[in-house]
């Protein structure tokens, strides 16, 4: 449940018995801690307990980093992407290569593999 408190700030009150918190809900939860509010008092307020505060907060932050750590466009990367597409394609014709030589030729491939050489 919401109740507005201000125009630009929102207040997220305590749930109802069976009722889930949702992303939104921990994530602005999340933001008042970001804004220095106090763990204890936002788990007085929210009903919720300080450890599971807490446990959102640290996702948070790991979230963050996480997506500070990537680069677009990052070389390695896409230098990593082309070798995976190569193995891939070498590995389907190795695969192709086997099952032909697997099986038995027919006298006519085997007068045209002659020709060759």
């Amino acid at each position: 449940m919401r109740t507005q408190k201000s125009k630009n700030e929102s207040v997220t009150a305590p749930l109802g018995d069976g009722q889930r918190w949702s992303v939104g809900h921990k994530r602005e939860v999340v933001l008042r801690m970001f804004r220095g509010e106090s763990v204890d008092a936002l788990s007085r307020e929210l009903s919720v307990e300080i450890y599971r505060l807490e446990e959102w907060f640290e996702r948070a932050i790991a979230g963050i980093d996480g997506s500070l750590k990537k680069r677009k466009n990052d070389p390695v990367q896409s230098e990593l992407d082309q070798a995976m597409r190569r193995i891939g394609e070498l590995s389907m014709e190795n695969e192709l290569l086997w099952q032909r030589v697997s099986r038995p030729f027919s006298k006519a491939e085997v007068v045209e593999f002659r020709l060759c050489f």
